[in-house]
């Protein structure tokens, strides 16, 4: 399983709550976290067959920003 992680805007158990149903339909549930206590705010995915676009396209169809960490 391939991981991706992102450096996000998403900082408090509410924006995650916007985010979660994009992130569960895109990445499916339980392949995706939210580190809101990470000052960054790292994003992690792990699934098969998502790019680093379909991730970003769809945590900004929430609402929010995505920048991958290399």
């Amino acid at each position: 399983m391939e991981t991706i992680q992102f450096k996000t805007n998403i900082k408090c158990s509410g924006c995650i709550a916007k985010v979660t149903p994009v992130l569960n339909e895109t990445a499916g549930t339980d392949n995706w976290q939210v580190d809101i206590d990470n000052p960054a705010k790292i994003l992690t995915v792990s699934a098969n067959g998502l790019t680093e676009e379909v991730i970003k396209t769809a945590v900004e169809k929430a609402g929010f920003k995505a920048e991958k960490i290399d």
